[in-house]
């Protein structure tokens, strides 16, 4: 009987913290046998996999739609791999009012950041042994609710929140699960974000903008060394302890 593959499913795989993950994990991770890269656009998938040295399977679906989300628990079904790593990084988000916000916009955010990644979660725990991980991309967002960010911070609270406890739930059978919260990072995210009828997100951007390859370094290393939260930059660890400390409605009236 032939060896179960092992392999790693990244999601959000042909741009930002994803597509670097991918180009960073084919680096480091020698003994997984293939990657699973997840992304709507199909040529940017063919683009990355010529990239990298590892065997890809190329998954171009939307993961906002349930559908293909059951084609991919079937691919999993099917094959019975060994599954390493998961990497959930596919989602966005919109500046502006809620009341501003087309609804489909506000509910297709709420699938991908929430429900995909809940269920990429769900169907990948049967097929992870010992020491594999889970790393899902938050944001620096969930840690306080955010006016102008509101749903886009809600949904990063319940991937931090989700994150951790399955942490917990998963420490007998040695599997990880890690938590990455960056802060501004330079990938299209915002441009996205304020492009798709949201206003400008702030010059504090700007201030704290860092690249992302140093924020997936240190999230590999974090993952590595078993912790539960990610954080890059003195200024956004400094930001998760003033959150904490200073009352909400004295940081609501400086966002405003």
């Amino acid at each position: 009987m032939a060896a179960r593959k092992r392999i790693a499913i990244i999601t959000g795989a042909t741009s930002g913290f994803g597509k670097i993950f991918t180009e960073l994990a084919d680096q480091q991770f020698k003994n997984i046998d293939e990657f699973w890269i997840v992304g709507r656009d199909a040529s940017k998938l063919i683009d990355l996999s010529n990239k990298i040295s590892h065997r890809t399977r190329l998954i171009p679906y939307d993961l906002t739609k349930m559908y293909s989300l059951k084609k991919i628990a079937g691919f999993i079904k099917e094959e019975k791999p060994i599954i390493k790593i998961l990497v959930n990084s596919a989602g966005f988000g919109v500046t502006g009012h809620v009341e501003d916000q087309h609804v489909q916009m506000l509910t297709d955010m709420i699938d991908l950041n929430c429900r995909a990644l809940t269920y990429m979660c769900r169907i990948a725990l049967p097929y992870m042994c010992p020491n594999s991980r889970i790393i899902n991309f938050a944001s620096v967002a969930a840690f306080m609710p955010q006016p102008s960010f509101a749903v886009y911070a809600a949904t990063k609270a319940y991937v931090m929140s989700f994150t951790r406890a399955l942490n917990c739930e998963l420490n007998s059978r040695k599997i990880y699960a890690l938590a990455v919260c960056p802060g501004p990072a330079n990938t299209n995210f915002f441009g996205t974000a304020e492009n798709k009828g949201g206003i400008h997100a702030g010059s504090y951007k700007d201030l704290f903008m860092v690249e992302p390859k140093p924020v997936v370094k240190k999230a590999i290393y974090d993952s590595i060394m078993k912790k539960e939260v990610s954080i890059y930059s003195i200024p956004m660890k400094g930001l998760h302890i003033i959150t904490k400390i200073i009352p909400r409605k004295f940081i609501f009236r400086l966002l405003k």
